[in-house]
């Protein structure tokens, strides 16, 4: 069956009248979450994960409405850059440098117009991207060995925290912590138990799902009860109701350049959407720099980023549903959800769940059109959302969690493991930790250690026997690369940092 043949059948599956209410819920819901400063993707997909599990939904359509979320926190995240000058996530960040300068000189409709076309041009790049390269990347990873997974964990946790991260050195000690939750749990070469205390509930290990709703959802209820509101940002007026059809457009091709770029960062494992929009941005103000309006308000300026995160958003899929890799903490969270339904992501999904995978793509062009639709005629709704206070969100998280937790094991000591985690995932944003490199460890961690297991198997131990196979050393070479970079970016801010005192 050729892709075409296999996404009209995906087509049948997303259509279905089920999948297409949660694809729209999820687009709607997506936006609003997006929009609302500090929540962001990650948050919001590991929010809304205990729903899909309290409506008893099949895999495909609890993954349909989850990735139709992500899209639309991905749309959401420019609305209140470009309203508040605050960023909905980190990778909207870049859109605040010249969308928020457009807004306060009388364009906010035309800004948020722009962004809404360059986020449907890049994310529909991306969509055609996973239909074309992913199913072969996936025939591609059948030929990877023991060492080569291996190598590709190592090239995930270096970089999961993407080289724009603060401080590499908390992102390598959050996956660390990762590595050492995954160990818990009954050894699986010897069955002996490891850190359970004793306790038989431990001997399975931590329930993914659990721990990404505490570290996330719980997490941000005490973040919220600790600044009881996130801001005393005024927003700019929206100025016309409906932009003009050549504001639209203005955006040009930096539409196009961007969204290249973005879905190549996308692609990479553990890069994610934050590096995609920085560099789309840096390429488009170097290749259309010689007027010197980069900053003040050029449309230009907010269209590269928002094509490239949204480009790359799409883009972190690929390695997710091919390798079992994720590309971005987001995907991170939606691979925790096909563990726990007992789906393998890797290069076999495409010929064992091909109604998942195909009606996973096809739910995504849906979901493209759909957002396109909301975020250009409904704007007016979506910047009226940004002045809702979240303590009306705080206790449907609250509800949503424990319900959603207790309806996976029905174990009350699942609930107090979610408010344990959720504690010490408000403690480690305290003290500057990303909580995403210790999902990526807590989900791959005993996979990588059975891949260890077998290449010293096959090999009678011997470690070199990690180097010599030519797709490891070639990830082993884009880690050194990645993790290079990172270190210089770091070391440039804190200079920079030192020169402004």
């Amino acid at each position: 069956m050729g892709f075409l043949d296999a996404l009209l059948q995906g087509f049948a599956v997303a259509l279905t009248p089920t999948n297409l209410m949660l694809a729209l819920f999820g687009c709607f819901a997506g936006t609003i979450i997006g929009a609302l400063p500090g929540l962001g993707p990650v948050n919001g997909v590991a929010i809304l994960i205990p729903l899909a599990f309290s409506l008893g939904l099949e895999p495909t359509s609890a993954l349909i409405m989850l990735s139709c979320i992500y899209y639309g926190c991905m749309y959401g995240g420019r609305i209140s850059s470009i309203m508040l000058n605050i960023p909905g996530d980190e990778p909207a960040i870049m859109t605040t440098l010249d969308g928020y300068p457009m807004a306060q000189a009388g364009k906010a409709s035309e800004a948020l117009g722009i962004s809404a076309v360059a986020s449907f041009v890049g994310a529909t790049f991306a969509t055609l991207g996973l239909t074309l390269f992913a199913p072969l990347l996936a025939k591609a990873a059948i030929h990877f060995g023991p060492a080569d997974y291996f190598a590709l964990y190592v090239l995930a946790f270096a970089t999961i925290g993407g080289i724009t991260s603060v401080n590499p050195f908390k992102t390598l000690l959050a996956a660390f912590l990762g590595l050492m939750v995954a160990s818990v749990g009954l050894d699986p070469a010897t069955g002996t138990p490891r850190y359970t205390f004793g306790s038989y509930h431990l001997y399975d290990g931590f329930d993914p799902i659990v721990a990404i709703v505490g570290l996330f959802a719980i997490s941000e209820v005490l973040v919220y009860l600790e600044r009881l509101n996130f801001s005393e940002a005024r927003m700019v007026p929206l100025g016309r109701a409906l932009p003009r059809i050549k504001d639209l457009l203005s955006g040009g091709w930096a539409n196009l350049r961007g969204s290249v770029i973005g879905f190549v960062c996308g692609i990479l494992p553990g890069a994610g959407a934050s590096l995609g929009a920085f560099m789309s941005y840096i390429f488009e103000q170097r290749w259309s720099a010689r007027d010197g309006n980069f900053g003040k308000g050029d449309p230009r300026g907010i269209a590269a980023p928002e094509a490239g995160n949204n480009a790359a958003s799409g883009g972190a899929l690929i390695p997710m549903l091919t390798l079992g890799v994720p590309g971005s903490g987001t995907t991170a969270v939606m691979l925790a959800l096909l563990i726990s339904l007992n789906i393998q992501p890797g290069p076999l999904l495409f010929d064992r769940q091909p109604d998942l995978v195909w009606g996973l793509i096809a739910a995504l062009y849906i979901a493209n059109i759909v957002l396109l639709v909301m975020n250009i005629p409904m704007i007016g709704l979506f910047t009226r959302m940004l002045a809702m206070p979240q303590w009306i969100l705080m206790p449907f998280v609250v509800m949503v969690s424990f319900l959603g937790v207790y309806s996976i094991s029905h174990s009350t000591f699942d609930l107090f493991v979610m408010v344990a985690f959720g504690v010490i995932g408000y403690i480690l944003r305290l003290i500057g930790i990303s909580l995403v490199p210790i999902i990526l460890g807590l989900l791959l961690g005993a996979d990588m250690e059975n891949n260890l297991r077998r290449a010293l198997s096959i090999s009678n131990g011997d470690f070199t026997f990690l180097f010599q196979s030519p797709i490891a050393l070639g990830l082993y070479a884009v880690t050194g690369t990645m993790l290079t970079i990172a270190l210089v970016l770091s070391l440039r801010r804190d200079k920079d940092v030192q020169a402004q005192g």
